[in-house]
């Protein structure tokens, strides 16, 4: 399909700082910085609120560093699919050289700042969850499905980011966080793919819905639920929380496989895509609610 150029109209000061911050995808990244505070906070550290600060400066610029440069390798894809049209480069309010310096110029400041001001372990957590989504990730997606596992990496560094932000250490505990990402992701994405499969299509994009079956994936799905539920009792095992975040977690697991279950038993359409798209989201925040607060009663 071809797609016209865009003339390139930039916008004004006001604007232009808008269309530089959706770059940096502010839902998105609103998310992943959520749950990087969370591996922070469940490792119980005594930490000055300076040291938290800059943790969650250093981390939102490096995330937002790796959306920017993603909105520019997939400037063209966007043109195609309706959620992302508007995004200032398809629409042409911005130009690629805009959107490269704004990506180099967050790199350039947060990585040093993570590693000279938290711990180079965490800054090289984040050099490589920026790498690997940026160029391994984003250029697999209209390549193959497995994309969708390549990309669940880069997502589930941020918690394990922020326990080593305050351990400095990569342990059970922090591998155990990064593991709740990792399969939260990918019915999470499966979710997505099944309810915007044509647009998928005309961008594309490779997924399992597309590669495979609409079946397939609800599938995949049930089997990513019952590895994330185990996952999730892997912080109630080595000590790092209690019952509260034990209970919390069963309940909410159950909660999420039991639509993941009724959606393949059911051969769920999209509307059950996307009210599991939306489970999806309240099980990860619930998550790490319960993790917080459980953490929080034991200090």
């Amino acid at each position: 399909m071809h797609v016209p150029a865009m003339p390139l109209r930039e916008t004004a000061a006001p604007g232009m700082a808008r269309d530089l911050l959706s770059l940096t995808k502010p839902r998105l990244s609103g998310l992943v910085l959520f749950t990087a505070a969370g591996g922070m906070w469940l490792a119980k550290a005594h930490l000055p609120w300076q040291t938290w600060l800059i943790f969650l400066v250093g981390t939102a610029g490096t995330i937002g560093a790796a959306n920017a440069f993603n909105c520019v390798w997939e400037k063209e894809s966007d043109k195609l699919m309706t959620r992302t049209a508007k995004r200032p480069l398809p629409a042409g309010r911005m130009s690629v050289s805009t959107a490269l310096i704004f990506g180099f110029s967050l790199m350039i400041v947060s990585l040093p700042m993570l590693a000279f001001s938290i711990n180079f372990l965490t800054a090289a957590l984040g050099l490589l969850a920026l790498l690997s989504y940026v160029l391994v990730y984003t250029p697999m997606k209209s390549r193959t499905h497995w994309a969708m596992l390549v990309g669940a990496i880069p997502g589930a560094l941020p918690p394990l980011m922020g326990w080593t932000a305050a351990t400095g250490r990569v342990d059970l505990t922090g591998m155990a966080l990064f593991g709740i990402l990792f399969f939260w992701q990918l019915p999470h994405f499966i979710a997505i793919a099944l309810f915007r499969k044509e647009e998928y299509r005309a961008a594309g994009l490779h997924s399992v819905p597309l590669d495979f079956s609409d079946n397939t994936a609800r599938i995949h799905s049930v089997g990513y639920l019952i590895a994330l539920f185990f996952v999730s009792m892997v912080p109630a095992l080595t000590r790092q929380v209690g019952i509260v975040y034990l209970l919390g977690a069963v309940g909410l697991g159950a909660h999420f496989m039991t639509v993941g279950l009724l959606g393949w038993w059911n051969k769920g359409d999209a509307r059950w895509a996307k009210r599991f798209f939306l489970v999806s989201l309240m099980y990860l925040t619930g998550l790490f609610l319960v993790a917080g607060l459980d953490s929080a009663l034991s200090l």
